[in-house]
This record gives structure tokens, sequence and C-alpha cells, in this order.
């Protein structure tokens, strides 16, 4: 007894130990750290992929079932890094990565995934208190997990209520199930599970709980003739950490208002930008043309990639859904939890590499410029020979992608406005991020009907750019229009917290700007941008077919919309969406 007492303490000191280290480095020492791993040096990972169907005879498919843990590990990030302590997805601790395995799912087949906790009794990395936080009675590391994009039933949507421990020891509110239901109805496109625990989506994603998630239609895609196998379609899952010199994962102990919240800041930015678990990779291609399917899983750093050598991309999906003509772009603006399906053609280059580049400033828009490390992201080894024939599809991409119903106006069920709030301390730091005024656990407030559609008018009143992320629902963006006398609003808003009592309608009188063309299809985030008024149009039913959810989508515990900058969303940037039958 007294020995494990003993035990118990040593660990709570090297804990305590750990933080002030991490407490005592600079900004400028993590830069030297990071500044001193040769870049390009480790191949980019294939990461594992796991069947969400079974075979049965005849070819016939039928739902699959998986069992994913949560595994405390080391993972090596870079050659010349120490190994890192992380959480990561597996099927066992041995296979676990950094990212999760991909899961391959079919457009109708279901997929039953229990989700296990395998961590141990504490956090590695430092949290605060004084949020709104899962916090279990008997000790242990919450996590429940939310597949991003997905429409599926309440009960299997990752509500940040729904968490749980190892072993199910302890149980959030809401949690009602160990084995979540995949329907796959929805229409086939690119979907990422991650971490939605109650005010700690930042600590466990930047530990490494994420990964892919690819809904497959084979008739849709071989129509459509894109590049396939898995050497030329690839998930690119990116994100940004920041090390010790042990290869610890830093992140901040001390808030920017201490005596408010004493660990949380605004935002999380690493210097090392990391590829599916390798910092700063290369991938060896082929003169022929590739399929990336890139997802922006970092806290808060937007990316505003290009490609050195100046070749184009072609963009042919944005989050979950195709769009309707393919989109050539120089530049892509990938927020937190976007996703861009593009096409990269490596024949038409005129070098033997090309160097993935990142021109975001951060926090976007109006941060910090990039600087040598964070303005490189990965880069391409062009093989010298011509151009490939080997299983080199059709030279062209279609002039016609996937077509869904466009927005029907005249079947407007409600209108709504959404107001985006950030509340500062006296020392002009942000100390809590709100919509309409209103915190997570407030009442309800959003009721949309299934089966209805609905306006909604985000209104930005910070000087950030929000990802705004919906659950179940589906949205196609309109146009953003600028909000003139701005002050004057801002005033009015501070007092009534109403945009059509404070003249709404005389205030968006300014410039229009027009939905981006390689973001014209339906979403589930997009960028809010600040001083702006954003309009979208929702849906709440299937989209291909209109028909309703093959479930009970007005059950418990319901479903949420939030900012997806995860320091944001874990201080309160998060509603609850309760859908009416």
């Amino acid at each position: 007894m007294q020995f494990s007492h003993l035990l118990l303490c040593i660990l709570i000191l090297i804990f305590h130990f750990s933080l002030a280290n991490s407490e005592n480095v600079t900004a400028q020492e993590l830069y030297k750290i990071a500044s001193s791993l040769e870049m390009f040096v480790d191949e980019l990972p294939e990461m594992p992929t796991l069947k969400g169907y079974k075979f049965c005879q005849h070819g016939v498919l039928k739902a699959g079932e998986l069992r994913i843990g949560m595994f405390e590990k080391k993972w090596k990030f870079h050659r010349d890094l120490p190994s890192s302590t992380v959480f990561a997805y597996g099927m066992s601790s041995e296979s676990a990565s950094v990212p999760g395995p991909t899961i391959e799912a079919i457009q109708g087949v279901e997929t039953f995934v229990t989700w296990e906790n395998h961590l141990s009794s504490r956090l590695f990395l430092p949290w605060d208190r004084t949020l709104v936080t899962a916090q279990p009675r008997h000790g242990g590391v919450s996590t429940v997990v939310h597949l991003h994009g997905g429409i599926n039933e309440p009960e299997s949507d990752g509500s940040p209520l729904a968490w749980f421990t190892a072993g199910f020891n302890d149980t959030g509110p809401a949690w009602t199930k160990s084995q979540y239901h995949y329907v796959n109805v929805q229409h086939p496109g690119n979907l990422w599970y991650h971490d939605h625990a109650l005010g700690l989506t930042r600590e466990n994603l930047l530990a490494g709980l994420v990964g892919a998630y690819i809904i497959r239609n084979p008739a849709v895609e071989k129509s459509l003739k894109l590049p396939s196998g898995r050497e030329y379609d690839r998930s690119l899952l990116v994100f940004d950490k920041s090390f010790l010199k042990d290869g610890s994962i830093y992140m901040n102990s001390t808030g920017d208002n201490p005596t408010i919240h004493p660990q949380w800041q605004p935002e999380y930015f690493g210097d090392a930008i990391i590829v599916n678990g390798k910092a700063w990779p290369y991938l060896k291609v082929q003169r022929r043309k590739y399929r990336f399917r890139i997802v922006n899983t970092s806290n808060g750093r937007f990316y505003r990639f290009a490609l050195s050598n100046g070749l184009s991309m072609t963009q042919i999906g944005s989050d979950s859904s195709y769009l309707a003509r393919p989109v050539n772009v120089k530049k892509l603006l990938l927020a937190p939890s976007e996703i861009a399906d593009i096409i990269i053609d490596f024949g038409n280059s005129s070098t033997d590499e090309a160097i993935l580049t990142n021109s975001a400033p951060y926090p976007y828009p109006s941060g910090s410029s990039v600087d040598d490390l964070n303005s490189k992201v990965m880069k391409f080894v062009i093989e010298t020979t011509k151009k490939s024939a080997i299983n080199q599809p059709d030279s062209r991409i279609r002039e016609r992608l996937v077509r869904y119903p466009y927005p029907n106006k005249n079947g407007i069920a409600h209108t709504r406005y959404i107001t985006l709030y950030e509340y500062d301390s006296s020392t002009d730091g942000p100390t809590q991020f709100l919509l309409n005024a209103l915190q997570f656990l407030s009442p309800v407030t959003e009721t949309p009907r299934q089966g209805k559609s609905e306006l909604w008018h985000i209104i930005n009143l910070t000087n950030d750019s929000h990802p705004l992320h919906m659950h179940l629902g589906l949205f196609y963006t309109l146009n953003q229009t600028k909000l003139i006398n701005l002050t004057q609003f801002e005033s009015c808003m501070q007092k009534k917290n109403d945009a059509v009592a404070c003249n709404i309608e005389n205030h968006a009188q300014g410039k229009v700007i027009a939905t981006p063309a390689n973001e014209r299809t339906w979403k589930n985030v997009f960028k809010m941008r600040p001083g702006y008024m954003t309009t979208i149009f929702l849906t709440f039913s299937l989209l291909e077919s209109d028909q309703p959810y093959p479930f009970n989508a007005s059950a418990e515990p319901g479903y949420l919309y939030h900012c997806h900058i995860l320091d944001h969303e874990d201080n309160e940037m998060m509603r609850p969406l309760k859908i009416l039958k």
C-alpha cells in the first residue's frame, strides 16, 4: 500500500515537472527545435485501411463491424526527433497510428463501430478546469468520437456530452451506447472522425485522435474516371505541432488571461507541419494524375496551399460533396476541419520536384505572416521519365461531375440570424467566444424540422474568420455581404443581441462576395468572413433523394453547430441543434 502511494506521488511529480518544463520554454526555443529538423527526409506514410463492410456469397455486401480503440503510445514524427507520446486510434496498441486508420465504407451499406477507450488515467497535455469540461468522477481521459460530415442518428453522432472513460467506468450525461451505427446512406464523399469530448477537443486532437473516413460508390467513381487505387488516390491529413527537445508535444500551460483562464489560449499554432503523421514528408510520384483528399485537422491554422512549380490543382469536391464541374485553382484556402478533393497532374510539371506551400496568415486573416517553417507542407519528388502510361486514366477530367439539387428558395421554412461574438479582457485578450451570446448549455434555440429547409444569416462581429461546422445538416453558401456602419451595429447588438431589432437590413448593404467556384456545393463547414453577413441555405433531408432520414433525428441528445477552431469550440462557441419531427 505504501509502495503504491509512493509510486503515485512520483508520477504526479513527474507530470508537474513536465508541465514546468513546457511552461519555461520560449517561442524562440520551440522554433529552434522545429528548425533543427531537416525537411523532406521522411516518406509520406500510407495510412492503414479498414473496410466498413463485409463480402458475402456472390459478391453481395453486408454491414461491417469494427472495434477501434484509443491507445496511448509512442509515435515517431520525424527521423531526428525522439518519439512522442500520443493518443492513437487503431485495432490494437501495436497497429494504432496517427492519424488513425482510414475507414472505407460503401454507400448504402451500414457500418457498426465499437469505440473503445484504452487510455491511461490522465491526459498528458495541460487542460483548463475553468472551462465547461468533461470531468469524470473516477479519473481517466474522457473521449467520444464524432464522424465529421456524417448523417447519422443522434446517439451515434458523438455528442460532447456522450463522453466516456476507459472501460466505460465513467460516462457523460448523454452517453447511451458503446457501438455506433453509421448508416452510410448519404451521397459518396469524404468525411473524417475525431474526438469531441466536452472542453477537451483541442487537447485530444492535438494528442493524435483523428482519422479519415470515405464513403464510396464504385459506379459513380468509375463513371468519373478519376485516379484510383491506393497509390494514386491518397488522403492527406494535415496538422501542426510544436515539440520539446525530448519529442514531447508542446501545449501551453499558461493562458493569455491566467486570472480568468489559467491555461486556455484563443488559438494553438505549431511550428512543424505534419502530414499523415510525419513532419514535412516527401512523396515520390509519377508523371501522371493523382487524387488527394486533403483534410485540415489543425486546431486553429488555416492553410492557403499552392505548388512551388506553378502547377494548378483541379478541385473536384469540397467537404463531403462533389462539385458540379471541376475547378482549376492555383491557390487553395482550407480552414480547420474543411476537406478539399483535388487532382494534380504531375505530367504537366516542368520540374522534377514541387513543394506544397502555405501562405495563410495566422490567426486568419489578419495575423502573422508565415515563416520558413510553416510556409512549407510537403514535397513531391517527380520521376524524371516522361508521362507514365501505366494505370493512367483518361487524360481529360470530365467537364461535368455530380449534380445535386440546387437550393429551392421557395421552400424556406424558417429564417434565422446567428451572431458571432468575441469577449475580451481589460488587456484586450479574448476570454470567450459565443454564438448569439449564449453558452453551450443554455436552452436550445435552433429547432429546424426534419425534411425542411432554412435560411441562416451568420453575422461575424469578431476579427477572425470562423469555420462554422454543422452536424447532420448540409448547407449551400449563397453569398457574403459586408456590413456598413459596423461600429453602430455592434453597439446596438451589445445592448439588444437582436439583429432584426438592430436593423440588420440597413447594415448588410456593403460589398457582396459570391461563393468561390470551388466551394459551390453542399458543405458542412464554411469560413465566416469577419465584418460580413454570410447567408447559407440549410437542408435537413437526404441530399440526392430529398427523402427523410432513415432514423429518428429528433432523438436525444440532438446535434450541434459550432466554430471548428478547437480553442473557440472548447470555450463556448458551440450550440445545440434540436431537430423536430
